[in-house]
């Protein structure tokens, strides 16, 4: 790999400088998900097992600029400290003295980098500030390596730099995902706009050997084909772009599939009346709100004869039943198959993850990266800046 990682660099009474995403979910005081916290323990142990100081570089929230008071770090200390089993040391305005005057195994906390404006502008004035406080710069954010900020790009060129081990697992999973996968490779894209997705799907019919469109999507898609949709969600002005789509996987040697079959409804409401129908039998009065079993076992097929498989976005609408059922039985399938060593399966995005978990299928993916914005452009094949200069 062309970065290093925590095993590559002397840590040893250093003070390591290790950028994180806790910015968890809250209820009042109380953090209602510990998942993202949970997930930085083991780099900041490993870099205390290795001899260094952890001080720890987060946002929290969108203050712009400002101080805002409920955005503050602060908040999340007890859950961190929980998580961590020892004390963390909160600081506002730190200084190389103070944080050198602690004990070698001392976490700091320093308040959210997003309270300056010279973060999100990657001022280099603020990039010198945080270097001056550390000897080594550790990147354990993939949530926010798309960001050129001052935090993720900025520092990482002025210091020793290294990937931290979620950000390290992260990269490598990726890279096995679309880098030099085990093929053949299949992607389902998913969700409601094929204008908020052009360029994932432009990029992916250029890497991948099937693409697996659904939900909203896939109504634009078939619209393009000449099918009546019904009152389904469709972006019929998006129509050429689709053929533009399909077009460009065809010269790429890529096949796109489409539901063979659809659940159509009158209203979208949980226990809604629903039928199963051909894909060209949608009635005028009725949504599309679900792929049907004939497309899910098609799917099983493809994924049956895959090596690697790359996720984002439901097929249906999986948050209301009955239309979860498509998504459900194909991320169990996929599951299925990754635990038994014949897929190695890659998902990202918020409904998607939120979709494979109520599916009982996340613990069985290879990789889910809860990192939205990042890992879209990942799959859309853009360079990321945070990852970039850990190349540097």
């Amino acid at each position: 790999m062309p970065w290093k990682t925590l095993d590559d660099v002397a840590l040893a009474g250093k003070v390591v400088l290790v950028r994180v995403d806790i910015n968890v979910p809250m209820d009042g005081d109380r953090v209602t998900d510990t998942t993202r916290i949970d997930k930085i323990v083991p780099t900041v142990k490993d870099i205390q097992s290795k001899g260094g100081k952890v001080v720890l570089l987060a946002h929290f929230d969108r203050p712009k600029g400002k101080v805002v008071p409920e955005m503050s770090l602060r908040r999340v200390q007890p859950a961190l400290e929980a998580a961590l089993g020892q004390a963390v040391t909160f600081v506002e305005r730190p200084t190389r003295a103070m944080i050198d005057a602690l004990p070698a195994s001392a976490v700091v906390l320093v308040e959210n980098t997003r309270f300056s404006p010279m973060e999100e502008a990657n001022d280099p004035a603020m990039a010198q500030f945080l270097a001056s406080l550390g000897d080594v710069f550790c990147n354990d954010a993939f949530s926010a390596a798309h960001r050129a900020h001052a935090s993720t790009e900025g520092v990482a060129r002025l210091l020793p730099n290294c990937a931290g081990r979620l950000m390290a697992a992260a990269l490598k999973a990726l890279e096995a995902a679309l880098g030099s996968p085990q093929r053949p490779v299949v992607a389902v894209v998913g969700g409601a706009k094929v204008s908020t997705k052009i360029e994932l799907l432009a990029n992916l019919v250029t890497k991948v050997d099937h693409l697996v469109i659904g939900g909203g999507m896939a109504n634009t898609f078939l619209v393009a084909e000449g099918i009546e949709v019904g009152k389904s969600l469709a972006e019929r002005d998006m129509a050429e772009t689709a053929r533009e789509i399909r077009h460009r996987a065809q010269k790429a040697g890529c096949q796109i599939h489409l539901p063979v079959d659809i659940v159509v409804a009158r209203a979208f409401k949980a226990g809604a009346d629903s039928q199963t129908l051909g894909v060209r039998d949608c009635p005028p009065d009725a949504m599309i709100l679900d792929a049907g079993p004939k497309t899910v076992a098609a799917l099983e097929t493809v994924f049956a004869g895959s090596r690697t498989l790359i996720w984002n976005g439901p097929l249906g609408a999986f948050e209301i039943e009955p239309f979860n059922a498509a998504t459900f039985a194909a991320a169990r399938a996929a599951a299925r198959l990754t635990r038994e060593g014949k897929l190695i399966s890659v998902a990202g995005g918020g409904d998607t993850v939120a979709a494979l978990n109520a599916a009982g299928a996340a613990d069985d993916f290879t990789f889910i990266s809860t990192a939205g914005g990042a890992f879209l452009e990942w799959m859309e094949g853009k360079e990321l800046p945070g990852v970039k200069a850990l190349m540097g």
